[in-house]
């Protein structure tokens, strides 16, 4: 498939969370953004930058675009004005997500802004890995498992007594 096929097909499956998927096609036409329903076809968990990076090990954003799409094995939009990272993960329920008193899993009832498929950044609301093939999604054990490892890069931080 081509890429402008593969793309049209991604953003076809992605715009199908809506209703009416013209509206996301015209918001991706005129914003570059769409904003989806989530709990339809995807949930995502809401990352903070900071908690990422510690992940990763660095700031350098080409090595924390490659650890996530190692890592997570599916699509992740970087919302660089918010300061944060959104995997697009497997519909599960909210209450299920192993960390949900400390890190957010968004589901039915929120929605995403969601970037067309060819914006890749560096600014704004862009895809730090790319949707590869329409419906592959991160599994939210690797997304927990991301958490996990930023967690315990956080407790190996020494700490200093002022």
């Amino acid at each position: 498939m081509t890429t402008p096929q593969f793309s049209r097909s991604v953003s076809e499956w992605l715009a199908c969370a809506q209703q009416a998927p013209q509206h996301a096609h015209r918001e991706w036409t005129e914003r570059g953004i769409a904003l989806l329903p989530l709990g339809q076809r995807f949930n995502t968990v809401h990352l903070p930058a900071p908690l990422v990076h510690a992940a990763v090990g660095s700031t350098d954003i080409d090595q924390v675009h490659a650890t996530l799409a190692e890592l997570l094995c599916g699509p992740v939009i970087h919302n660089t004005p918010h300061h944060a990272y959104y995997p697009l993960v497997e519909l599960c329920l909210p209450t299920r997500w192993p960390y949900a008193d400390e890190i957010h899993m968004l589901g039915a009832g929120q929605y995403l802004s969601v970037p067309a498929s060819d914006l890749t950044g560096p600014y704004g609301v862009y895809w730090a890995v790319r949707p590869r093939i329409p419906g592959t999604l991160c599994p939210v054990p690797a997304v927990a498992r991301l958490v996990h490892i930023a967690r315990t890069s956080a407790s190996r931080v020494p700490h200093h007594s002022g």
